[in-house]
């Protein structure tokens, strides 16, 4: 069992070990090393990666066993790093040998330099190296495979003796200061205080570039905020979400600029204009698409999204779209005299803007609209049979997720003095529901953390240039893996009627009392 178990995970981890190697992760890993520890050379990442990957091929095999014991352990682990490391020292062999043959491994591998090949290598022949990275990785699932069966073993104890593994969150409300808060109404009011007092004196001393940055998280943050009525409460799937984006920004821009129309109209009469027609489109949307569900709802709205990018760039409509030039000179709010078009002016009115989502969110959430949205999403049929008129929630869902959309369309449009059919890709839709399902389907702060992991960490990463991208992706599969509910699930509300045990219990403490007194 230990060997089967083996030597498929080990197939599976060189795969893994040779694809990594051969787009340069290794590589990115010794920069990262670099620039955070001052490392001075590539080759601590090389074989931090090496020793990583082992440990995991070794880890996974255990834990696929089905026959707990030290041997088929260790066996499991010896076959998943023998055939890891033959596959992956094979592979560094080739490459190695091919690179000092004088052949350019670039021209087909954009990583594969020679300062590449040389980090996996240390300087070594090839043939030396490829038996040193073998044995490297046999000695890491060795290690991995130990350390995994021994968890294992701790956790059958514990509860072969009755005690409940306890969470890191029942960890962390553990600690006496986490837990007052945590209980305390007055002391989470008070953290919230503090944090908005932070993210008020912020743009002092953040820089124009910061600024810019997490105001464009705030506007993703609108968007998810939208989309999660429509994916995450009702459960309609919608891939053409950035049409009712493109809707607000156009409709900002063609009122407020001076081309092609000359209506110049103030941004605080457009604003809710944007709004208005961007709900007025979910609802166009939602009626023919009534019902459809899943797949066959995702397509179509996928189709609507892509239509309204190309009309939007379309010959046809360049009179009254501006075509592909898009719309310049997009107006700005003007308070009191003062135009608040900056960056630091704009990051105070986004800020204001994802508040406003915020409190219509969760008040909806917890209306009847909302208990209503809920069922529709768990199952639709059902709640049809309970007296639910699912029509009517499905277009106010699609109407406020787009009122929502159309509020940072015309904001972005707004901050950009800009708007164009490139602003308007399918991306952006995609972009929304990854981090509306990053983040957590129908929770509130899992939208808000979303959108700080998908636009706000990749603003980060941008010194690395050509990797950022790849470290992007990476984390988003291993969150998938190891946290599918989302880094902050929404919390379930239990909208159900006791048992009957448990009213039995509530009620024999009142007939005993009726007794008493009769007697």
């Amino acid at each position: 069992m230990g060997l089967r178990t083996g030597i498929r995970m080990g197939l599976i981890a060189a795969i893994v070990t040779i694809f990594l190697i051969l787009i340069g992760v290794h590589m990115l890993m010794g920069r990262l090393l670099q620039s955070w520890f001052r490392v001075p050379a590539h080759w601590p990442g090389v074989w931090l990666m090496v020793v990583l990957l082992g440990m995991w091929a070794g880890s996974r095999a255990v834990g696929q066993m089905k026959a707990r014991s030290w041997g088929n352990a260790l066996l499991a682990g010896a076959s998943a790093g023998i055939i890891q490391g033959a596959l992956v020292g094979a592979a560094l062999y080739l490459l190695a040998s091919i690179t000092q043959a004088g052949v350019d491994l670039r021209t087909w591998l954009n990583q594969m330099s020679k300062e590449s090949i040389g980090a996996l290598t240390l300087g070594f022949a090839p043939l030396p190296a490829a038996g040193f990275i073998g044995g490297v990785l046999l000695v890491s699932a060795l290690a991995g495979a130990a350390w995994r069966e021994r968890r294992l073993r701790v956790r059958a104890a514990r509860l072969a003796r009755g005690e409940r593994m306890i969470s890191l969150r029942e960890h962390l409300l553990e600690i006496p200061a986490i837990s007052q808060v945590s209980n305390n109404p007055l002391s989470r009011r008070v953290l919230i205080g503090v944090f908005m007092v932070l993210l008020l004196i912020a743009p002092f001393f953040l820089g124009q570039y910061w600024n810019y940055n997490l105001g464009t998280v705030g506007i993703y943050v609108i968007l998810g905020l939208g989309l999660n009525i429509v994916v995450g409460m009702a459960g309609l799937l919608d891939l053409g979400y950035v049409a009712f984006f493109a809707v607000g920004a156009y409709t900002m821009a063609l009122l407020t600029a001076p081309q092609p129309h000359h209506i110049q109209m103030s941004f605080w009469l457009a604003l809710p204009i944007g709004i208005v027609l961007a709900a007025v489109a979910g609802i166009l949307l939602g009626i023919p698409v009534l019902r459809m569900r899943g797949d066959y709802l995702a397509i179509v709205t996928l189709g609507f999204g892509e239509i309204i990018r190309i009309l939007s760039k379309s010959d046809v409509l360049t009179g009254f779209t501006g075509g592909p030039r898009g719309v310049r000179n997009v107006g700005h709010p003007v308070l009191f005299g003062k135009d608040i078009g900056n960056e630091f002016y704009f990051f105070y009115f986004i800020l204001i803007g994802v508040i406003l989502a915020i409190i219509i969110t969760r008040r909806l959430e917890h209306s009847r609209v909302g208990r209503a949205w809920r069922a529709m999403r768990e199952d639709e049929k059902v709640s049809q049979a309970m007296g639910i008129y699912t029509l009517k929630y499905k277009l106010m869902a699609f109407a406020m997720g787009a009122a929502l959309a159309g509020l940072s369309g015309a904001i972005f449009a707004s901050r950009n003095s800009f708007t164009g059919p490139e602003d308007f890709v399918l991306l952006v839709s995609i972009n929304v529901l990854a981090l509306v399902i990053v983040g957590g389907m129908g929770s509130i702060p899992g939208v808000i953390l979303g959108a700080f992991v998908l636009k706000g960490l990749p603003e980060m990463l941008r010194e690395l240039e050509d990797y950022r991208v790849l470290v992007f992706g990476a984390l988003l599969v291993v969150m998938m893996i190891v946290r599918p509910q989302g880094l902050w699930p929404a919390s379930r509300v239990q909208l159900e009627r006791p048992r009957p045990e448990l009213a039995e219990e509530v009620e024999a403490p009142a007939e005993l009392a009726e007794g008493e007194v009769g007697s």
